[in-house]
């Protein structure tokens, strides 16, 4: 019997996340169910590379035949120089999250950043106009102020233990019609006041040093929105403790997911589907717990 090609049936996607360590990531759980439930053939896989094989690793991804794959801690700036073209969102982040294969050729994404506003708007509604306070100036925070300035909040204060390395993000980004300003932790007594949005993209208070908090409880002004990247734990101290002063708090779940409900729109041109890798993640820390 002769076997013909169907233009419908596509070779199975292969999709994966890179990362040292990898061997945590809900990324598989959370790709796996949405592949199934939009019928597309195909695995995501998680890829436990060193620092010193990521040139290999790209080079293998495109010999596989791989479609895409996400990039984790620690490679998200080195793998920068390895792709052959990088989208605005990864240059103005100054990190890539996502990569997409196409005829043979790379292209990084940064779905963080919209992730976490995609999220953080479904969460409490619309951003503009707001003043933000932002703990940190790493790569986290740089991708999201990014994407904050997009939808024209009113300021935004980098606070940051080193006081240069804020400058120097806000460097970075200048040349938006929002205020930019830097802070030391000393100083937040003074800012928080007028916070209308606090967001916390440092590491304290994840686990597992769950009981660390980036912020004196008694610090957080009542009733503003508090939201921290941290979702391992689910709900962090400095959640818990803004809860308690009736502020709306955000975890850091929804970006994970909309980053990644991004990244697979990006590799198959499908619409994500959101709710079911939200559960899926769930699903997989509940495994994790018990």
């Amino acid at each position: 019997m002769m076997m013909t090609n169907h233009p419908h049936i596509h070779a199975p996607l292969l999709l994966g996340v890179m990362g040292d360590p990898i061997a945590h990531s809900k990324s598989p759980a959370m790709h796996n169910i949405a592949l199934e439930a939009a019928a597309l053939p195909g695995m995501y896989v998680p890829l436990h590379v060193k620092p010193e094989h990521l040139a290999e690793a790209v080079t293998g991804a495109l010999a596989l035949g791989f479609s895409g794959f996400n990039v984790t801690i620690p490679h998200k700036v080195a793998i920068m120089e390895l792709l052959d073209e990088l989208d605005e969102s990864a240059v103005q982040c100054g990190a890539v999250n996502t990569v997409v294969i196409r005829d043979g050729r790379t292209k990084g994404y940064n779905t963080d950043g919209i992730g976490y506003v995609r999220s953080l708007k479904e969460e409490t509604g619309e951003l503009s106009g707001k003043i933000v306070t932002v703990l940190g100036a790493g790569g986290a925070a740089r991708g999201i102020i990014y994407a904050l300035l997009k939808e024209k909040v009113a300021s935004v204060t980098v606070v940051n233990r080193t006081l240069s390395k804020a400058d120097e993000l806000l460097n970075l980004l200048n040349g938006s019609q929002t205020t930019l300003k830097s802070a030391t932790y000393d100083e937040l007594q003074a800012c928080l006041p007028e916070t209308d949005i606090l967001i916390n993209t440092t590491s304290v208070g994840m686990h597992p040093d769950v009981d660390a908090t980036p912020v004196e409880a008694a610090l957080i002004p009542e009733g503003i929105i508090v939201s921290d990247l941290i979702y391992n734990p689910l709900e962090t101290r400095l959640l818990r403790e803004a809860k308690a002063r009736g502020c709306k708090v955000v975890g850091g779940l929804g970006m994970f997911v909309y980053q990644g409900a991004y990244a697979f729109e990006y590799w198959t041109g499908v619409d994500a589907p959101v709710s079911l890798m939200h559960s899926a993640v769930l699903e997989a820390f509940n495994h994790e717990q018990h």
